[in-house]
């Protein structure tokens, strides 16, 4: 259906009409958007670049980056709506009804979300570290944003969720570099101490996974009514923990006997 001349004109009228009211405003906020799409991308290619500079963890690199980024454009989109003559305060109560709806049903994931974030850039513990938290105790393999994963020693995968990690206590066992090795024996009062003292001191030193002149020592550390007790305090590295405790039990066994040094129950 073809339009008449006289709507034809009076729909030219319309649009000129518009154009004399609200084209230079149109103009101006298309301008600013253009501008404005520029400098977010300057900002975003800056911001990529300092991060990388300054280190931060790359989980956390593409959140911040995307959250400034969102943020930046929201911005821009309610100030072209302002020079329009749109209301500002219509996409405040809606973003704002948005908000605490989004609050309120992942309060739990944020605090989560919190944790992690907080993990990764307190650094309490890093990938490779050997942990003991929320009764667990093993490597981390995995800092998410929102869960950490351990694999323990009996190679079970552990995941625990950033929110509780971060907020109760925190034992890191490899920062340090090194890791003291304590157990007991008990052998009878027939045994000569000296002798006992001699074997054992002797047993750490054959072992090499004990690190030397650092600290290790050997006494009696309680009398009692079946057997004199004896601690052995070693230093380790952190890997090496449970197979240097198993080799120097089997290693001390086998030079007690040796030294025919009687043992309870034989």
């Amino acid at each position: 259906m073809k339009l008449s001349d006289s709507k034809l004109h009076d729909l030219y009228d319309t649009a000129y009409s518009w154009l004399i009211l609200h084209g230079t405003t149109l103009f101006i906020s298309i301008i600013v958007l253009l501008i404005g799409l520029r400098v977010i991308k300057f900002i975003g290619t800056r911001l990529r670049g300092r991060m990388s500079k300054r280190k931060v963890h790359s989980s956390l690199q593409p959140f911040f980056l995307s959250l400034t980024l969102t943020a930046l454009y929201v911005l821009l989109i309610i100030g072209v709506a302002g020079i329009n003559g749109i209301s500002v305060s219509s996409f405040s109560a809606v973003l704002g009804g948005f908000t605490v709806a989004v609050g309120l049903a992942l309060s739990g994931t944020f605090q989560n979300f919190a944790g992690g974030v907080l993990i990764l850039l307190l650094k309490p513990f890093e990938l490779e570290d050997s942990i003991i938290a929320q009764g667990q105790d093993g490597k981390v393999i995995s800092i998410q944003i929102f869960y950490t994963v351990l694999i323990t020693a009996d190679n079970k995968t552990v995941i625990i969720p950033n929110g509780k990690l971060f907020n109760e206590v925190i034992i890191n066992v490899t920062r340090e570099g090194k890791r003291r090795l304590d157990f007991e024996i008990k052998i009878g009062y027939a045994a000569d101490v000296e002798q006992v003292l001699k074997v054992i001191e002797d047993s750490i030193k054959s072992n090499n996974a004990v690190l030397k002149d650092a600290g290790n020592r050997v006494g009696v550390s309680a009398l009692e009514v079946d057997g004199v007790k004896y601690m052995v305090n070693v230093w380790v590295a952190p890997a090496d923990v449970l197979n240097t405790r198993l080799a120097l039990h089997e290693k001390i066994l086998i030079d007690l006997r040796a030294a025919a040094v009687k043992l309870p129950g034989m």
